[in-house]
């Protein structure tokens, strides 16, 4: 990918999520457009949203994971306990990190940190540290063996020192200003990763019979099904270059909605005409299925806050 010149950051979202689903239906690995397309997101979104002109520069192609999620406790900031002590020009971070994606193979993590506490709140900061700072120790991330080649770690910091310089974005609002809304984004661009899965399938459901047939309606089915899908993670994308995602957060709950629905009908087609390259449409098939259940319980909780609001109106 270095050679090919696909770590230079892409102009638009628009860009970014037409390349990772072309990954994906070329490869017919989900992993592959999700290490490729973190790598662009992270830089995009946090580096070149929210970093200096220096920052920007240094990183420019760089590798740069995001380190939030600790463990047993997700994302939640107010479970969070990594610390971040700021001691002049020098910054000292204590704490654990889990499920840092694209970790083993960072230049540099992004860690998410507390700075102080206020009213019983906690402020968090967001800082660069190089992947070879005295402290920093990655692990294993047993447990999750799916979206290969992804692949993602644990880490300790004992007191790993950066210097002021290498925070990055807002002071002690870090979380809200940054964290936040980079989960919309990850699932905005993720809707194309899953077009690009549903399109390398689609060849592999076998040629229908005669129109008419079951297994031709089904197919029929399936093949529209994506149609729709694909115009709707579109013009998402479109919202996401233009700003105004949260004008399409409604249709990015749909769009998973859909997903799931799209899932399930490949399987019951699967199991009754059959499936093409079986180990390979299976990894696909998993795969899809693994990314579906991520984060789920925060998802499921903002369709849930559709419903509340559609009454509430």
């Amino acid at each position: 990918m270095e050679q090919a010149g696909l770590f230079a950051p892409e102009p638009s979202y628009n860009a970014l999520a037409a390349v990772k689903a072309a990954l994906v239906k070329r490869t017919g690995l989900l992993g592959i457009g999700g290490a490729w397309g973190g790598r662009q997101l992270v830089y995009r979104h946090f580096i070149a949203g929210f970093g200096t002109d220096t920052q920007k520069s240094a990183l420019m192609g760089k590798g740069v994971s995001v380190a939030i999620s600790e463990p047993d406790v997700g994302a939640h900031p107010k479970l969070l306990t990594t610390r971040a002590v700021i001691d002049g020009d020098v910054v000292r971070i204590s704490g654990q990190k889990a499920w840092v994606s694209n970790g083993p193979s960072a230049d540099a993590i992004l860690v998410f940190a507390i700075t102080a506490e206020v009213a019983g709140r906690k402020r968090y900061g967001a800082f660069l540290v190089p992947r070879e700072t005295p402290g920093l120790t990655l692990k294993e991330m047993p447990g999750f063996h799916a979206l290969r080649p992804s692949c993602h770690c644990g880490l300790v910091l004992d007191g790993c020192e950066v210097s002021r310089a290498a925070q990055l974005g807002p002071e002690d609002v870090a979380y809200d200003r940054m964290a936040i809304g980079f989960r919309d984004v990850e699932d905005a661009v993720g809707t194309v990763a899953l077009l690009g899965g549903f399109q390398y399938l689609l060849p592999r459901l076998g040629r229908a019979g005669h129109k008419g047939t079951d297994e031709a309606l089904s197919l029929g089915a399936i093949v529209a099904l994506i149609a729709v899908y694909e115009e709707a993670a579109k013009a998402v994308i479109a919202s996401l270059d233009e700003g105004r995602l949260n004008h399409t957060s409604a249709a990015l709950v749909g769009l998973r909605v859909l997903a799931t629905h799209i899932i399930a009908e490949i399987h019951t087609h699967a199991a009754r005409f059959g499936l093409a390259d079986d180990a390979a449409s299976a990894t696909m098939l998993g795969d899809i299925t693994a990314v579906q259940g991520i984060a789920r319980g925060p998802r499921n909780a903002r369709q849930s806050r559709l419903a509340a609001e559609f009454f509430a109106d």
